[in-house]
């Protein structure tokens, strides 16, 4: 998996695509960050006996498809407005939170991704895989090798995320100039 860090990076950056009244909301980002590395809550089943292959073991239902969808439109509704808006916050937090399984499935290590349990529980991994997978826990990311493996998050996640998120920034700006200006004609 790559690093917790990482996954709320990308979940800042999806935030952006959010409408400005979100974006100005305390409680969207909350939702977004959460989203971003909730999946990840599976690794407290190590503690209960729960092996890593099981359907809530590291990267099974937590990281499917059906729980981003779930948790998206949950974390949708905590946020409220309008249907439409709704709607959009739903996607987005589905988006941000199907990340996470996305990034994962880039990794070079680990079982896979059950992207369609409970219904399958095969686990997948996408043909080009290169993050280098996160150890778990503090003590061995702060490592050689959590060195490596930020430094292949850097390349392969961070800086597309920062693109996508300043794109997304210049994108809107540019708008509202736009905007402002057909005001003053």
């Amino acid at each position: 998996m790559p690093s917790i860090p990482t996954h709320l990076l990308v979940g800042a950056a999806l935030g952006q695509a959010a409408a400005q009244p979100m974006r100005s909301d305390w409680r969207f980002w909350t939702a977004a960050l959460v989203c971003s590395a909730l999946p990840d809550v599976d690794v407290i089943g190590f503690s209960f006996d729960v092996q890593y292959g099981d359907l809530w073991g590291h990267r099974g239902m937590t990281h499917s498809i059906l729980f981003a969808a779930l948790v998206g439109v949950a974390a949708a509704m905590l946020l409220g407005r309008s249907r439409a808006q709704l709607l959009w916050n739903a996607s987005l937090l589905f988006l941000t939170t199907a990340s996470h399984g996305f990034l994962d499935a880039m990794t070079n290590g680990g079982l896979g991704i059950a992207f369609f349990s409970p219904f399958d529980p095969t686990r997948y991994f996408f043909p080009w895989k290169p993050i280098l997978v996160s150890p778990i826990g503090l003590g061995r990311f702060l490592s050689q090798r959590g060195a490596a493996v930020l430094g292949s998050e850097i390349i392969y996640v961070w800086l597309p995320a920062l693109a996508i998120g300043l794109a997304l920034y210049g994108l809107r700006k540019r708008q509202r100039g736009e905007q402002e200006n057909e005001g003053r004609n």
